[in-house]
């Protein structure tokens, strides 16, 4: 039985904490820049990060949290140009899954070196990795980072590092 098996539905399993590190090389949809923000949203939840003015490589450096239910649904982020008298424009979007990182809160990491590696993921074409991803266990807990190549943009990346805080009586992991 698999974990989205053994949790009823509407119950969180958890809490996914997003740091929204940095933007890389976001696409200019201004006259010579944008104003970038990020939208995160997993199922029905939706969260923002600031705006950061006149900027293609913004350091947001923002934390997000979203509560897992359903670990088996993808994280979606959007990047937009914020714009004051018209729509904001479409700075790309990416998707990626929490599967293994997941996978890797479950099992029992304690006394394991700082640093290990406990899991990769590779670039494919399912996923919107533009690098290998590194699960690893650090300062007693474990930690994804991810840099994410924007899709439907002519450029850009945005790095986003997971970390996972467990709700105790929840049922979850």
């Amino acid at each position: 039985m698999n974990l989205a098996e053994r949790v009823a539905p509407g119950q969180m399993v958890g809490l996914l904490k997003l740091r929204v590190l940095r933007g890389v090389n976001l696409a200019v949809r201004d006259l010579w820049s944008s104003d970038p923000y990020v939208i995160l949203k997993m199922g029905k939840q939706k969260l923002k990060t600031r705006v950061i003015k006149c900027n293609t490589n913004p350091v947001w450096n923002e934390e997000l949290t979203l509560y897992v239910e359903d670990p088996t649904l993808p994280v979606r982020i959007e990047v937009y140009d914020k714009d004051t008298f018209s729509l904001d424009d479409r700075m790309g979007n990416a998707e990626f899954d929490i599967h293994p990182f997941v996978e890797a809160v479950k099992m029992n990491l304690e006394g394991l070196p700082n640093g290990i590696i406990i899991r990769k993921v590779v670039p494919c074409r399912r996923n919107c990795l533009a690098e290998e991803s590194h699960v690893y266990w650090t300062d007693g807990e474990v930690v994804q980072d991810l840099v994410l190549r924007l899709r439907n943009v002519e450029c850009g990346e945005v790095e986003l590092q997971l970390h996972w805080i467990s709700i105790p009586g929840s049922g979850g992991l």
